[in-house]
């Protein structure tokens, strides 16, 4: 079994191969510059990667990048072990990202998050204290009796 930084290496090349070769290469139209390889993992026994990839565009163009990467899967496998020159070439499997998606539901809440901030401070505009603004006693307060030295106090009476 290989250690994980010769996995990491490989999966370092795998991206950047399959990047460029997506990029300079490869003559299909579905895969236009808008696909954007992200990441790529490697097994520990360096037999199958997996390439993640987003696609800019809608449901129609992700679905039609998703089949030409799996038309170009030859290709781009044979380009990896030429650069990579190991005795196996991992199989290559693409994975749509889910990273763009999880970014926008983030986005979201954090919007849902900023209008409930404004409504509390909306709320919160004309409010006072239900008491005093400063509740606490302060050594000034001396001249007032204190209830505990009252009872506390003098008894020989």
């Amino acid at each position: 079994m290989a250690d994980n930084a010769r996995a990491k290496r490989l999966a370092d090349l795998i991206r950047e191969v399959v990047a460029q070769k997506l990029q300079r290469g490869i003559k299909d139209p579905r895969l236009g510059s808008h696909v954007t390889i992200t990441d790529t993992r490697v097994t520990g026994d360096l037999r199958e990667a997996t390439v993640f990839y987003t696609v800019y565009g809608d449901d129609e163009e992700r679905q039609a990048a998703a089949a030409g990467l799996e038309s170009a899967k030859g290709i781009l496998r044979s380009e990896v072990g030429r650069a990579a020159g190991v005795k196996f070439t991992p199989t290559l499997t693409f994975v749509a990202d889910a990273l763009p998606d999880t970014a926008r539901t983030i986005e979201d809440l954090l919007d849902k998050a900023r209008q409930s901030d404004a409504k509390v401070r909306e709320a919160s505009a004309g409010a006072k204290y239900a008491g005093e603004a400063d509740p606490y006693r302060k050594p000034e307060d001396e001249g007032e009796p204190d209830s505990a030295a009252e009872t506390d106090g003098d008894t020989s009476e």
